[in-house]
């Protein structure tokens, strides 16, 4: 069956969705699902996704929806389709742009906005240590000390991991279990079920419907649904052949070939360098021999 409405996951869609200025109010309504209720947003402006380093050789950060409320506190907000080497770490390399760009000329306090950092995640971690932790959907982490109390308050990361998210239509109990009904089921709709009846919904599956796009936005989603079946089928590949050989060199070797075809995937498709190397961890010199 022809799907009506978009694939969230794709990164047209999930800019598409949230990431547009004439999105503003679903972005805003999402947030305040996720984040805790002192920190509520009222209004919203997107800023510029691209970030340079302090030195031209440094690597830049390119994210996916970058914004701040009323108050200057910043939220980046990325979508992650596939496990890659040192994620975690990645974002926390993203958080240091928006903190580092607060710094003030001459006498400054280093009083600091608050930031979040937001990672909607096609996959989970696997690395936890308790069965509790294994299954939650959402996880917020902060600094904390060794006795566990907060240290500082004001840099926040949270990841939600879609597939542990397993709620049927009949047992959705938070808007938050609304929005991620809604982006893990949205390209299956054919049809606006009755859960979603209020106006913020009907905005967000209007903008999601294939029907209104032109021919250029269909071709643009084309190619980002293009990417992101190739991606799976590379890592789907990869996996059925490490199990086939079960071995542990078959399964490196696996990986490592997944890793190429996803570079040269991404090359083709006009990815930028450092976006390649990010999500790879090849070298530009690798990169350019693909």
């Amino acid at each position: 069956m022809k799907a009506k409405y978009i694939n969230p996951f794709t990164d047209f869609g999930f800019k598409k969705i949230f990431g547009e200025e004439a999105s503003k109010e679903l972005l805003i309504d999402f947030l305040n699902a996720l984040i805790p209720q002192a920190n509520k947003i009222i209004d919203l402006k997107f800023k510029n996704t691209e970030h340079l380093s302090l030195r031209e050789a440094d690597r830049y950060a390119i994210f996916d929806i970058y914004c701040e409320n009323e108050s200057n506190e910043k939220f980046i907000v990325e979508l992650q389709k596939a496990k890659q080497n040192y994620f975690k770490e990645r974002t926390i390399y993203y958080s240091t742009f928006p903190i580092r760009e607060q710094a003030e000329k001459g006498q400054w306090n280093y009083n600091l906005s608050a930031v979040f950092c937001i990672g909607i995640l096609d996959f989970t971690f696997d690395d936890y240590e308790s069965e509790p932790e294994k299954s939650e959907v959402v996880h917020t982490i902060k600094l904390k000390n060794q006795n566990g109390k907060t240290f500082y308050d004001k840099l926040t990361y949270i990841y939600v991991e879609m597939p542990n998210f397993k709620k049927p239509e009949d047992n959705l109990s938070s808007r938050l279990d609304k929005w991620l009904f809604f982006i893990k089921n949205l390209e299956d709709f054919q049809s606006i079920p009755s859960i979603f009846s209020d106006e913020i919904f009907a905005k967000a599956f209007e903008k999601a419907e294939l029907a209104k796009f032109g021919q250029e936005e269909m071709d643009q989603y084309e190619s980002s649904l293009k990417v992101y079946r190739d991606l799976y089928s590379v890592i789907d590949s990869a996996f059925i052949e490490g199990k086939t050989e079960g071995r542990i060199e078959g399964i490196e070797e696996g990986r490592q070939e997944s890793k190429r075809d996803m570079a040269k995937l991404l090359k083709d498709n006009g990815a930028q360098v450092d976006l390649i190397i990010l999500s790879t961890g090849f070298t530009k010199e690798e990169i350019d021999l693909l």
